[in-house]
C-alpha cells in the first residue's frame, strides 16, 4: 500500500507540489490497520489503493487521498483537528496519531456508533465523535488548526472556514455530487486572511446539508 502511495505521489508531483509526502504521515499510514475498517466482505481489498464501500452508501477513500489529505492539513503534535465525515475511522486512526485530539463528525449515526466502538477497540483513545451536521462543524471545539473534510461538500462552508485557527489548514473536496470536484486546501493566515487553491480532481460521495430551510 504505502508503494501504492508513493506511486500515486510522483504521478501527481506536479499537481501537488512536492515529490514526497511527510515522514510522519507515512508512518501513520503504516501503522493504521486497514483492513480493521473495512467490511469483512472486501477485507480481500483492504490494503488496495482504491475506496471500498463501508454501508450506508459510504466509502473508506483510497489510501493515497488519505495520506494526500492528512499531509496537507499538516498535523502537529499539540494540533486539535477537525474531520468531516467519520465513515468507518480510518482517516480519523490516523489523523490520531499525529496530533493531539481529533474530534470527528458524521450524519449517520450507526456509522458515528461503529466507529466510535472501533476506534475505541484498537486504542485511539483520543478521538471524539459526534453525529451531527458536518457543513455546521463543531463550534463548542473551535478553533481547529486542520480541518479534513471525507464528502464533497457543494461549496466551502463558511462555518469550517470561520473555527479554522488563525494559521490552520483545511483540505474539502468541493463539487457535484459524483461529478465533476477538485481536492481545495483552505489556508487562514496569522492575521485570519483566506487564501484557497484548487490541488488535485478527486471523486468522493456527497456532503449532505440537514441544516433547516430558510424560512
Amino acid at each position: 500500500m504505502l508503494t501504492d502511495i508513493r506511486s500515486e505521489v510522483a504521478l501527481t508531483r506536479h499537481m501537488i507540489g512536492k515529490d514526497a509526502l511527510d515522514p510522519r504521515v507515512m508512518a501513520a499510514m503504516a501503522e493504521v490497520p486497514r483492513d480493521a475498517f473495512v467490511p469483512d466482505d472486501v477485507k480481500y481489498a483492504a490494503f488496495a489503493n482504491g475506496p471500498l464501500p463501508i454501508g450506508h452508501g459510504q466509502t473508506i477513500s483510497q489510501p493515497y487521498i488519505v495520506a494526500l489529505m492528512t499531509d496537507l492539513i499538516a498535523p502537529q503534535p499539540g494540533h486539535r483537528v477537525l474531520e468531516i465525515g467519520t465513515g468507518s475511522g480510518y482517516q480519523t486512526a490516523v489523523l490520531s496519531l499525529l496530533c493531539d485530539t481529533v474530534y470527528s463528525i458524521d450524519l449517520v449515526a450507526p456509522l458515528t456508533d461503529a466507529a466510535a466502538e472501533r476506534l475505541e477497540g484498537l486504542g485511539y483513545h483520543n478521538v471524539v465523535t459526534t453525529t451531527a451536521n458536518g457543513y455546521q462543524g463543531w463550534p463548542e471545539h473551535a478553533p481547529f488548526d486542520g480541518i479534513i473534510v471525507t464528502a464533497a461538500a457543494s461549496h466551502i462552508p463558511p462555518a469550517l472556514v470561520e473555527q479554522l485557527r488563525p494559521g490552520g489548514r483545511m483540505a474539502i473536496p468541493v463539487g457535484e455530487p459524483y461529478g465533476l470536484q477538485e481536492l481545495m486546501l483552505v489556508e487562514k493566515d496569522e492575521a485570519g486572511r483566506v487564501e484557497q487553491h484548487a490541488v488535485l480532481g478527486v471523486a468522493f460521495v456527497p456532503l449532505i446539508d440537514r441544516s433547516p430551510a430558510p424560512a
